[in-house]
């Protein structure tokens, strides 16, 4: 009996220690092939959240941009023209970013149309100028194409500028207008005058004229106020103002206006009335045209100051009639001729009480205009290039507004029109 137990519990022991090892492996068999399904599942699902996540947007990083920048003229093209040539698209996309630079940085400025797909320069590119293009453009998915080119555009044979009134930095009377006289003849006012910038602080609508094809005026409805502040920037490089000729002048010249001072002279009563800031400060007897040889009637701006000089009748269609070179303070108000000066050879009993000039205006004065007294150097010294003469009740016509710088002559609605 002892021996039965005995062999018994060894095969029970063996027996035992033989089931839980094939136990143990079977189970260490089914935990790896479960690890090894977990792990393949595992890889499967990572795999679908990246394609539907990182893995996905990883792909359309390295997609390139369906947006197609197109610039007109071709990289590296010379001789460009200064208007028309540039052109800057974009297809499959839209323009985010445009700039065109000339090599100190400054750029042309423009506009990308609302649908995106172009840009437009506001105006003409300056002549002989090197131009940097940098375009960027996004297609649908917000993914970027850009475009870096360069040109050169053309240099001109033939050129023109504007020579302008008054000077850069000087004060001037409420009459003063903007005036630009072109050494060509202009056959495309409007890109010529799109090219000119006149603006005034405190602002105020400011219109140009053209008076022929080589003049151009700017002026408000209105005297200007005093105080104003006027600023003028001529862009003209690069504007065709006529077939093969442009401009070669980009220059930026401001001005202050000063005090008001409006004069009007009474050819009837032969006196004139200086108003200043709205009230009159002088009342100057005068002599004006004779009746043969009246003054013109009319607003005239002062636009020279000369302490002495000639006047020859020669020169304004007066034959012989007088030729005088010392002629004291003498201030031009128009391009033909007319002026209001001192007179020493008149007797001091023709002012205020006859008229017999030549068309001019007449103060009393003395030779070599060295007296300070006299109502002609008072007048002179109390003047601005700019201020307004007004000539009344004379027996003459109105001055024409191209004659000077008498455009005031012109009303608002002729003016602008």
């Amino acid at each position: 009996m002892n021996g039965q137990p005995i062999s018994g519990t060894s095969a029970g022991a063996n027996g035992g220690r033989r089931g839980r090892g094939a136990t143990g492996l079977l189970a260490l068999v089914l935990g790896a092939l479960l690890l090894l399904v977990t792990a393949c599942g595992g890889g499967d699902d990572a795999g679908s959240a990246g394609n539907d996540g990182k893995g996905g947007s990883k792909a359309d990083d390295t997609t390139a941009s369906q947006a197609v920048v197109t610039v007109a003229p071709k990289d590296g093209a010379d001789s460009v023209a200064t208007s028309g040539a540039l052109k800057i698209s974009a297809e499959q996309g839209k323009l985010t970013t445009v700039k065109v630079a000339d090599p100190k940085g400054t750029e042309v400025e423009g506009k990308i149309a609302a649908d995106g797909t172009s840009w437009t320069p506001d105006q003409h590119l300056a002549a002989a100028t090197k131009y940097k293009v940098h375009a960027v453009a996004k297609d649908a998915k917000g993914r970027e194409s850009a475009k870096d080119t360069s040109f050169t555009t053309l240099v001109p044979q033939n050129t023109f500028i504007g020579q302008y009134t008054p000077e850069d930095g000087s004060t001037v009377g409420v009459g003063m207008p903007v005036s630009i006289h072109f050494t060509r003849g202009i056959t495309d006012p409007a890109a010529v005058e799109n090219a000119i910038k006149v603006t005034a602080e405190p602002s105020v609508p400011i219109e140009g004229h053209w008076f022929g094809n080589d003049r151009l005026d700017f002026r408000p409805e209105d005297y200007w106020a005093a105080g104003t502040k006027v600023t003028v920037k001529l862009n003209l490089d690069g504007v065709e103002g006529r077939p093969g000729v442009y401009g070669k002048q980009a220059k930026t010249i401001s001005f202050t206006i000063g005090r008001s001072q409006v004069s009007t002279v009474d050819a009837s009563t032969h006196r004139m009335k200086v108003v200043r800031d709205g009230k009159q400060i002088k009342d100057i007897p005068i002599s004006a045209g004779a009746p043969a040889t009246t003054t013109y009637n009319g607003q005239m701006v002062i636009s020279e100051k000369l302490k002495v000089t000639r006047m020859n009748g020669d020169t304004v269609g007066f034959g012989g009639e007088y030729d005088i070179k010392d002629v004291p303070h003498a201030m031009r108000l128009s391009t033909s001729g007319t002026f209001i000066h001192g007179n020493y050879w008149g007797g001091s009993g023709v002012f205020g009480s006859a008229n017999t000039s030549h068309g001019c205006v007449g103060l009393q004065d003395v030779r070599g205009a060295w007296s300070k007294k006299t109502s002609a150097a008072w007048f002179f010294d109390n003047s601005l290039i700019g201020d307004v003469v007004v000539v009344k009740n004379s027996q003459d016509r109105t001055i024409q507004p191209d004659n000077g710088l008498n455009g005031w002559n012109m009303s608002w609605s002729e003016w602008t029109k």
